[in-house]
């Protein structure tokens, strides 16, 4: 048998936990689900192996029970649902995060040898629906123990993962239901008892595992795979409305309760995929991925099922949309569908539609209408927003940028306010000068000092016209001039007119256009190869126009001294301070410390104590160092961590790859 085929060894299956007062262990497959295409593992491992050369990463974007993604172990699984019920076990079921067999049989055991009988969020709302009120009592207990283990720190994340699984698994199994939570039967006789089975996970997993809880169409947007499998919604039934109750005991937040099905608040798990927006949220899917291959998988229902059941894109629709992408073939096998009021479909088929994506396709990079800082602040998050963006809050009202630099990232991101913050006092007056300057003006103004100083105008006259060319740049040129201009701006006053222009004229024609004082506050960097050429002008241009056109405020503090109403009224707070254990400018001359340090991360810790959301930039190694400051902070405190690099990849922070000079992360307390 095909090894991504063989979820559990025998071993497993003899394990000795399945005995004592145990339910013995579980396997992936072992939970209903709608559309769930276990059965179908053989069809589609055919044709990926028969049709798909070179996988090394999976990408298994509506993941649901992940019965898929578990055909593909041999690989390395990026696994996702908007459903946090469906992640949870996900990590359970891929993750690489170590666990103890052992320390997690034990748990289960006691579990369900307990005989509990207390009043809890269970059984107030759900005893004598779905399941008894000895079972509610139960299931509240062991998913509220489950909760304090981990905020104790006696059980890690991926044991956490795995005790959750179990429970969501054995409440499927004895439900009082036809397989999903849209109603319960009444009058049913409710006499199964609670019993938890251990899931055992595959021992041999891909240790950069990935597993994300996020909408599929933001998701495609940061990540690379070699094979990206789509398994989205057929018809418009939602599936939070089918399993609301594993999402609300899975994430714990104990909502109120509404209705004859005891449903919860699902407004932000609605896929457009279930309604009239399918196409568009298909189209805007495919265009946005990168990959060699894309499978998808739909069923032909079209009008073959009752209302509900009927499939929301029609063949024509899907060939149009993928072969925008590359080439397409389409492979199909009968398969009996769910469908409501009709259960024998006649001539009812499973597709798989290959899309063989076009070379070129995979290396645009799709920025949309991202603006770039005039300034190149050392540190700066351009390159890395097609990374940041989609991990930021869905909404925010007012967000502050703690560091923020040149402000690629604050201005990129999509709020009524934003607070712009930043230590260095004349980068924030040039920012503010800039945001109530009318651009033409501005442009005219730099062109007279250029011109007063003798400086290069490559956009007007070419390098030739100066004795350079582009390789060398314009240095040799711009040297004795740049270096006039230089002692005048550290000679100045701060209150003239032209200071800022001079400022930013400064990082323009200087060394890799970036900002550096020395000890005394002299502006200290060497004259560059470039100059205030097309390219800048409009990226000036546009960074005005949009600063103008945003409700934004600029302020000069040390973090520490930020007014703490500020942080308390905001909805989202992005840090991305100078890092600790890397070599640069603002790090010279001890620029950040581990005093520094520290005190971000007690600031961050009072954020999250307000209630807000945060999202920490840093690096946890760079070469042979290593900052066990914020190390030991993330795992004491158990914040999400996703690892970036500048070639848009990800995986978390548990595996680092020593090949890599630094391990760039994101922290979220979200």
């Amino acid at each position: 048998m095909d090894k991504a085929l063989r979820i559990f060894q025998n071993e497993d299956r003899q394990y000795s936990f399945a005995r004592s007062g145990s339910g013995g262990v579980t396997k992936i497959n072992n939970r209903r689900y709608l559309g769930n295409k276990y059965k179908l593992l053989p069809f589609i491992k055919e044709v990926v192996d028969s049709e798909c050369k070179d996988i090394e990463v999976f990408a298994d974007i509506f993941s649901g029970t992940g019965a898929v993604a578990s055909a593909f172990t041999d690989k390395k699984l990026i696994t996702n649902d908007i459903l946090y019920s469906n992640y949870i076990c996900h990590v359970a079921w891929f993750g690489n995060e170590e666990y103890s067999r052992e320390k997690i049989g034990e748990i289960i055991k006691e579990y369900n040898n307990e005989r509990i009988d207390e009043e809890n969020y269970m059984t107030v709302n759900f005893a004598g629906t779905y399941f008894s009120r000895e079972n509610c009592s139960k299931i509240g207990y062991i998913r509220q123990d489950i909760e304090e283990r981990y905020l104790n720190a006696t059980i890690n994340g991926r044991e956490r993962a795995i005790l959750i699984t179990a429970l969501l698994y054995g409440m499927d199994k004895i439900a009082n239901t036809c397989g999903h939570y849209d109603a319960y039967r009444k009058n049913a006789e409710l006499e199964k008892e609670l019993k938890l089975a251990l899931p055992v996970p595959e021992k041999e997993l891909n240790p950069d595992n990935i597993c994300y809880n996020m909408d599929a169409n933001k998701l495609v947007k940061m990540i690379r795979a070699d094979l990206v499998y789509i398994d989205p919604p057929y018809n418009s039934r939602q599936y939070c409305d089918s399993y609301h109750l594993l999402e609300n005991v899975a994430q714990w937040k104990k909502p109120k309760v509404i209705g004859v099905a005891k449903k919860m608040d699902r407004s932000s798990l609605k896929s457009d995929y279930c309604t009239n927006k399918a196409k568009e949220a298909f189209t805007d899917l495919i265009a946005h991925i990168r990959a060699k291959y894309i499978l998808f998988s739909y069923n032909n229902m079209g009008e073959k099922g009752d209302g509900r059941s009927n499939a929301r894109m029609s063949d024509r629709d899907i060939l149009e949309i993928l072969e925008k992408k590359g080439r397409v073939k389409i492979f199909s096998q009968s398969y009996k569908p769910f469908s409501a009021g009709k259960s024998d479909i006649e001539e009812n088929e499973e597709r798989l539609f290959l899309c063989i994506c076009d070379k070129n396709e995979d290396e645009k990079e799709k920025k949309g209408d991202l603006i770039k800082s005039p300034v190149n602040y050392t540190g700066g998050k351009y390159k890395l927003l097609p990374q940041l963006l989609p991990l930021f809050p869905d909404t925010n009202d007012v967000v502050v940028d703690l560091f923020c630099g040149g402000c690629d990232v604050g201005i990129n991101t999509p709020c009524r306010k934003i607070i712009f913050n930043d230590h260095n006092d004349r980068l924030i007056e040039l920012l503010k000068m800039l945001k109530n300057a009318d651009p033409a003006g501005i442009i005219k103004r730099l062109f007279k000092i250029i011109d007063d100083y003798g400086l290069s105008r490559s956009d007007l006259n070419g390098y030739a016209h100066y004795g350079c060319n582009s390789s060398e740049g314009l240095a040799s040129f711009n040297k004795d001039r740049y270096l006039r201009m230089r002692r005048d701006f550290n000679a100045a006053d701060i209150k003239n007119r032209d200071y800022d222009l001079l400022f930013y004229l400064l990082i323009v024609y200087g060394f890799n256009n970036q900002i550096r004082f020395n000890s005394a506050g002299a502006f200290n960097l060497p004259v560059g190869k470039r100059d205030f050429n097309r390219k800048l002008q409009k990226k000036l241009t546009d960074f005005i126009k949009h600063l103008r056109n945003i409700d934004c405020e600029f302020f000069n503090q040390d973090f520490r001294l930020l007014d703490p109403v500020l942080l308390k009224e905001a909805s989202f707070v992005y840090a991305d301070p100078p890092y600790l254990i890397t070599l640069a400018t603002y790090n010279e001359r001890n620029g950040w410390t581990e005093n520094d340090e520290r005190d971000l991360l007690e600031l961050l810790d009072k954020v999250h104590g307000y209630g807000v959301k945060f999202a920490l930039s840093n690096v946890l190694t760079s070469g042979k160092r290593e900052n066990r400051i914020l190390k030991d902070w993330i795992e004491r405190r158990h914040f999400k961590v996703v690892r970036l690099d500048m070639n848009y990849g990800n995986s978390n922070y548990h595996k680092n790859d020593r090949s890599k000079k630094e391990e760039e992360i994101l922290v979220r307390n979200y």
